[in-house]
């Protein structure tokens, strides 16, 4: 489970909020391969800076204060800009709550030190026999969410979205527009969507989760309507940004051409099932082929475009292209 990484100095963010229970004992847990801990109190009412900075006196720890509740992916992002500002090479996101092994750190970071990633992600799907132990609303919503994810983000191959365990590369960082990325739950997701728009290679990482008697403040009830919005807007931007604005191929035209296909078939059969059903004129077999050809052909075009975007992913990292150190300046504001 301790893979042989590469040199390079590695930054721990912890956001805290309510995590009084568990973050020290997250922090005393730390391998010593990390140079660095950065604590981020997000006007945590249960003051978690706090407590840290009176009870943990473990010199690779600093502690971070948001003035007000931003959100999970607001105290990251906090975390990120301090890591690079101090020149770590990699800043590895770890939940204060107890949840994600640190002792999986080097399965994380080892990707981006060798240069054969950008970013990982904890994947808690590969075993099946933990899968069998969660209940099947959790898993039926995951699922729904990694179908919206690889829509919206292109990274066809990656699975549980949600997964807060995440390492980056801080040369990666400032290419990202942080300030455009969700300050609340669609943070890792969103990331993924700004990820994929500069060309960053991702990979996951089979992982276990601990469940003890944290309580998590995600209802996957409550967000799939809320990130569905979310995913549509970035599936959008995404397919213009990729295929359109920054390239235009076979892939362009045949979206192009699939989309008013479609809706037309789909329209037009919709239309004339109606008049069937109120007049009780059947439609002619010119009719029904006018609706069904459309419809096939355009989704037909359809596929065929998925099958380019499955394919259109980044395969070497920015990590090897940029090269050197980080920019130790501020970054994202």
């Amino acid at each position: 489970m301790n893979p042989t990484v590469a040199a390079g100095e590695i930054a721990v963010v912890i956001p805290a909020y309510k995590v009084t229970r568990h973050i020290l004992d997250v922090i005393g847990a730390m391998p010593l391969s990390v140079s660095r801990i950065y604590v981020v109190d997000d006007a945590c009412p249960d003051g978690s800076g706090a407590l840290v900075i009176n009870r943990c006196d473990d010199p690779r720890v600093r502690v971070l204060f948001n003035k007000v509740n931003l959100g999970v992916g607001g105290a990251v992002k906090h975390g990120y800009r301090a890591a690079v500002a101090d020149g770590a090479d990699v800043a590895v996101k770890v939940d204060g709550d107890g949840q994600m092994d640190p002792a999986l750190i080097p399965l994380f970071v080892a990707p981006i030190l060798s240069g054969r990633a950008d970013y990982t992600k904890g994947n808690r799907f590969f075993d099946v026999s933990v899968m069998k132990k969660m209940p099947f609303v959790r898993l039926f919503g995951n699922a729904v969410l990694s179908f919206l994810s690889k829509l919206s983000t292109g990274y066809w191959s990656l699975f549980d979205p949600t997964n807060g365990y995440t390492a980056l590369s801080c040369r990666v960082v400032p290419l990202l527009a942080l300030d455009k990325v969700s300050d609340r739950y669609f943070f890792e997701t969103d990331i993924l969507f700004r990820l994929n728009s500069i060309g960053a290679v991702v990979r996951d990482v089979p992982m276990v989760a601990h469940y003890a008697d944290e309580v998590s403040n995600l209802k996957i009830s409550k967000v799939i309507p809320e990130f569905s919005v979310a995913h549509l807007r970035n599936f959008l931007k995404r397919i213009f940004y990729n295929y359109y604005l920054r390239d235009f191929s076979v892939a362009s035209i045949a979206l192009l051409v699939a989309v008013p296909l479609f809706c037309f078939g789909v329209g037009f059969g919709a239309f004339k099932w109606w008049m069937s059903v109120t007049t009780g004129v059947v439609a002619t077999s010119g009719e029904v082929m006018l609706a069904v050809l459309p419809l096939t052909v355009g989704f037909h075009l359809f596929l065929a475009f998925i099958s380019y975007d499955m394919m259109n992913v980044a395969k070497e990292p920015l990590t090897q292209l940029l090269g050197g150190r980080p920019s130790h300046g501020r970054v994202g504001e």
